[in-house]
């Protein structure tokens, strides 16, 4: 039976080269974010290839859809195997900017999405006693930069929860956290503040694919059950 993986924020960028990437290693996707245009593409994708995938439409932000969509997950498959929480936004802006309810979205998505995938999955992870987390934070749970005070806050906290989730977890649960630098995706095309936009132009001119933070959540995923990779920093060679 292949293994199960879940994985938030589906729909594009990492999201979707992972799910690509793992369903072309065996494993069975569940696929979740909230365009399912954009999910119904991948899946087309996915099983041309010959790949295992189904797709769902989830709210991160919502802990009862969460908790559906992995509890779905263990009914129709009698397990899950990894949780990939991939799914954030990135509206950068200086503070001064006041852009208040961009702030609380990365809250919400960042955080709280992170939250609510661990209360979600842990449960099963601890009644099989084997599962494996993967958190997808950034290069801003480790360096600030200007107009990115919020966004490096919550992957500082995505980074913190999830390392006391690894201290906390029985050894058979394994815990990740993949900090990618910069990444071609659509990330920074929700940013409004102008001047942030031009600024991110400047500092996002040197970009990896997301293919290679999708081969290192790989990596981590296929190494034996005695073997925890704790995190990994992937970053372009020219981003310093």
């Amino acid at each position: 039976m292949s293994r199960v993986a879940l994985i938030t924020g589906a729909s594009s960028g990492i999201g979707d080269a992972t799910a690509r990437r793992l369903a072309a290693d065996g494993w069975h996707v569940v696929a979740g974010a909230r365009r399912e245009d954009r999910l119904g593409s991948l899946a087309e994708t996915v099983r041309a290839a010959g790949g295992s995938i189904e797709v769902h439409r989830l709210d991160v932000t919502d802990r009862a859809d969460v908790a559906e969509f992995v509890d779905r997950a263990v009914r129709d498959h009698g397990r899950v195997d990894a949780l990939v929480a991939n799914a954030g936004v990135m509206p950068l802006s200086r503070l001064d900017a006041g852009l208040v309810d961009e702030w609380d979205r990365m809250i919400d998505v960042n955080i709280r999405g992170l939250l609510n995938g661990i209360a979600a999955a842990l449960p099963h992870f601890t009644r099989q006693g084997s599962g494996h987390f993967v958190t997808v934070a950034s290069i801003g749970a480790h360096q600030v930069t200007p107009t990115a005070s919020v966004y490096c806050g919550t992957k500082y906290a995505a980074w913190a929860i999830t390392e006391g989730l690894r201290l906390e977890c029985d050894p058979g649960i394994r815990v990740t956290t993949i900090s990618p630098g910069v990444v071609t995706s659509e990330l920074a095309d929700t940013i409004s503040d102008p001047d942030t936009r031009e600024f991110m132009q400047s500092y996002r001119k040197n970009a990896i694919e997301p293919s290679a933070i999708s081969g290192a959540i790989a990596y981590a995923l296929a190494q034996p059950a005695e073997v925890d990779v704790n995190e990994m920093i992937v970053r372009p060679a020219r981003q310093r």
